[in-house]
């Protein structure tokens, strides 16, 4: 008689295993997003308007505003000049000034610094296709709190703290 080899036990669908993280990071909300990127675009337009101000006896750039006037030229001048802008700052130190203040920060998925490629990929969507690229971002991943581009370039916009330096304590005076 042979013997009888046990079989294995059939493999159980439990939860999976908790894993405490190395690292939390926590997703910028869309409205604080939608305010740094409004104060980058005043800013923006504040400047492209001050240079307007210096060449307009050469060049006629029409003001955002004056939409009468539009010029296929100007706005593609402006388009490229908002992706430079927002190429080079979140290229440099992952955020640009609108991000500065509402305390953002752009990063690759686990929270490691962007280089200028990867800033120049997530700043085109942005840049040339905001409405459309938030919309299927909204629509087509849900509760990611993702854009089409930044889902392209492998980064996610955190929340950032400001906090004191290392060793450095400060103290509020009371009023």
């Amino acid at each position: 008689m042979s013997e009888e080899v046990p079989l294995p036990e059939p493999a159980s669908v439990t939860e999976p295993a908790t894993v405490s993280p190395e690292k939390t990071l926590y997703l910028g909300k869309w409205d604080t997003r939608f305010w740094a990127w409004l104060i980058d675009f005043i800013l923006v337009i504040l400047f492209l308007n001050i240079i307007r101000g210096l060449f307009d006896p050469f060049w006629k750039l029409p003001l955002l505003w004056d939409y009468r006037n539009w010029e296929f030229f100007a706005i593609w001048f402006e388009t490229i000049v908002f992706f430079a802008y927002w190429t080079v700052m979140e290229g440099f130190r992952g955020q640009s000034i609108g991000k500065m203040v509402m305390n953002l920060r752009v990063v690759s998925r686990d929270g490691s610094k962007i280089n200028y490629t990867t800033a120049a990929i997530e700043s085109f969507g942005k840049a040339f296709l905001l409405p459309l690229d938030c919309l299927i971002g909204w629509l087509g991943m849900p509760g990611t709190k993702l854009r089409v581009f930044n889902r392209i370039s492998n980064t996610i916009v955190i929340k950032t703290d400001y906090r004191e330096p290392a060793g450095i304590l400060y103290v509020k005076e009371k009023e």
